[in-house]
């Protein structure tokens, strides 16, 4: 998540006392770092040379100097009133921006910051990964390296449904090129290693670490800067209990190995109900699916949009369930909530109150797994989809014709 303009502080701090012990030794003793001499009654302390080198270590070693910080820029106009679902969490994100009236309102300033990963060297250039919603609504972008040079950054291309973003820059002082692993061999109780900047570039390049504490998690959330645009991202995600916080969105979750395991983007930060905080639980984008939209962004391609609003069907309340009529067999499932005009899902008779199954070959069980499967489709292609509608079972002929960039309309 971009950064807040507020996160509090828990500092704990452990008072030390060192204990001169005098007598009752004839020799010179070292233990614990305490140098006891008989002969005067006087102590010193000293400190040890120690190299401690483990998995982890080598693990971070290895890919901290790709791993950035993305400044967002954005004129007054445009970065005023951001009511982002980032800001409901962890208030707004606008960090230089005041009330003063006579502040300049056509430059540029820095409204947030989040992180990002360099995965890429060609040529003179060099390419980084970075969420959606850390780059939403800027007029410009800067990218600190990790030894603190700021670069001016270029935005190459989006996907608002994955909450992913490509970034270019000058590949001069770049030093690190991060890997990618392959995110369908995850095992739940692995290492999970997070590094970012949170609350910032005064914090940057900071990791910490946990597990993989499950797989496939489906998570819906709104990613743009204002919260008013119709896209939705549905992720597929991990979860981790690696400690995510503002301002580490866009940055990589790696393995032991050091490899990109996935993009960090969001955490649940309270109960539904709003009533209790929640901790240790962040959502981060599998490295597969972050590979598959960044080729696509290369490659000048777009993810396909089917123009529907969506829930799990395993969300729905039971007054809701009964309605739809569906066989016992049918328990997982893609319930269409609202369908967008003019779109490929409303051209293909898909309405809203219809349960997606199967794409294809390919079962559905979750808006996630249903976004997921869309990365493999260009513009142009044609795809069968299988629904229950009224409890019968319908097969229709999806014609894609619109990408994601074209779902701008607001709610």
């Amino acid at each position: 998540m971009a950064k807040s303009s507020w996160v509090k502080y828990f500092l704990s701090s452990v008072a030390g006392g060192v204990i001169a012990l005098s007598g009752g030794v004839a020799y010179q003793q070292i233990q614990g770092g305490l140098i006891n001499n008989s002969s005067t009654g006087t102590s010193k302390v000293i400190t040890t040379a120690t190299q401690v080198t483990t998995d982890s270590t080598t693990a971070i070693a290895k890919i901290q100097n790709a791993v950035v910080s993305v400044l967002n820029y954005q004129t007054p106009s445009t970065s005023s009133n951001s009511n982002s679902i980032y800001d409901q969490f962890f208030g707004s994100s606008n960090t230089n921006n005041n009330s003063n009236s006579n502040s300049d309102t056509t430059t540029p300033q820095l409204t947030s910051e989040g992180s990002g990963v360099i995965y890429k060297k060609d040529g003179n250039d060099a390419y980084l990964v970075t969420n959606y919603h850390v780059v939403s609504g800027s007029n410009q972008l800067k990218v600190q390296l990790s030894n603190g040079i700021t670069v001016a950054a270029t935005l190459v291309g989006t996907d608002p449904t994955k909450d992913l973003a490509v970034i270019k820059i000058s590949s001069a002082d770049v030093t690190t090129v991060a890997s990618f692993a392959d995110s369908s061999k995850l095992t739940v109780g692995e290492p999970a290693i997070a590094i970012g900047s949170p609350n910032g570039v005064q914090f940057a390049n900071s990791a910490t670490e946990g597990i993989v504490s499950a797989v496939n998690r489906s998570v819906v959330y709104n990613p743009s800067e204002d919260n008013t645009s119709n896209v939705t991202s549905n992720i597929n995600a991990i979860q981790t209990d690696a400690a995510i916080n503002p301002g580490n969105s866009g940055g990589p979750l790696v393995n032991i190995k050091g490899q990109i395991i996935g993009i960090n983007s969001s955490k649940l930060a309270t109960t539904s109900d709003g009533t209790t905080a929640l901790e240790g639980m962040g959502f981060s984008i599998p490295s597969n699916d972050v590979v598959n939209v960044l080729n696509k962004i290369e490659n000048n391609k777009k993810t396909v949009a089917l123009g529907i609003s969506m829930q799990d069907l395993t969300d729905l309340d039971t007054t809701t369930l009964g309605k739809l009529n569906l066989p016992s067999t049918v328990v997982n499932g893609v319930y269409v909530a609202q369908v967008t005009d003019g779109f490929p899902a409303t051209l293909a008779g898909i309405k809203a109150g219809d349960v997606i199954t199967q794409i294809d070959n390919t079962s559905i069980s979750t808006g996630a797994a249903l976004s997921s499967q869309l990365l493999n489709y260009n513009v142009g292609d044609t795809a069968k989809i299988t629904l229950y509608r009224d409890g019968k079972a319908q097969t229709v002929s999806v014609h894609f014709t619109k990408d994601s960039s074209q779902l701008k309309a607001t709610n």
